[in-house]
């Protein structure tokens, strides 16, 4: 159940409760709503539908499946992750990569642990387009450790803009790594939506400790102050 955070429009998602999918090689945490879980408080958040928090065993995966009418990003972690597309788009996605596949009238893909050895660790992140029956399409970027280190980067927007990947939603996605004593401050917008999610480590917000797989919903105007003493790495959507 969320919890309140600061003010009634303050909200922490916390990470215990999640839904949970367990199938062998697949260990998926679902912030929203997802497969079997279900969570009236948690069905998305504007048009943020999905984020699962995915372990994946080595040389598993996801085999061909199909999408309709969703932008789907793809962060990775930690380990490698291939994947395979009907548009004919073979890649490997590595931390510090954006893959964004727009889904729009019908796409198959398939998603696998790129390495025998090794797990995958990545999150799947689903976004409701602005219309529906958009030409499917796939992208993907590289971003430097040193531009997402103690500093916000924007990896995924509408309009593309410094180099991120575009979504066709009003959206924009900034990822930081955060060493400890760095400190992140970002101001949300008014009439803007805010969503903080904990990827790794542990985090500070407003003076509120957050661990990897807390979210947080913001939907008034208010300062971000984003601290760690350990270390961690966050990802924050700023919606329309």
């Amino acid at each position: 159940m969320a919890k309140k955070f600061n003010t009634k429009t303050h909200l922490i998602h916390d990470r215990n409760s999640r839904g949970r999918t367990q199938i062998g090689w697949l260990d998926s945490y679902h912030t929203f709503s997802f497969g079997g879980f279900y969570d009236p408080e948690r069905l998305g958040f504007r048009s943020l539908r999905v984020i699962n928090d995915d372990r994946v065993a080595p040389g598993a995966g996801f085999p061909t499946h199909g999408h309709r009418d969703m932008e789907i990003l793809t962060y990775v972690l930690e380990g490698a992750l291939e994947h395979k597309d009907s548009l004919g788009t073979g890649s490997v996605i590595r931390p510090g990569e954006a893959q964004i596949m727009s889904a729009g009238r019908g796409i198959m893909h398939s998603e696998f642990n790129h390495s025998p050895s090794e797990p995958v660790h990545f999150l799947q992140i689903w976004i409701i387009p602005e219309k529906q029956g958009l030409k499917p399409r796939y992208e993907q970027k590289s971003f430097s450790i040193e531009e997402r280190t103690g500093q916000l980067r924007l990896i995924a927007a509408h309009d593309a803009r410094d180099g991120a990947v575009k979504v066709y939603q009003d959206v924009d996605l900034y990822t930081s790594i955060l060493q400890p004593g760095n400190k992140i401050n970002y101001h949300a917008q008014p009439n803007r939506y805010t969503w903080l999610q904990v990827a790794n480590g542990i985090v500070n917000l407003n003076g509120e400790e957050l661990r990897a797989g807390d979210g947080v919903e913001i939907d008034d105007e208010i300062d971000l102050e984003i601290t760690t003493n350990v270390g961690g790495e966050i990802l924050l959507f700023d919606l329309g």
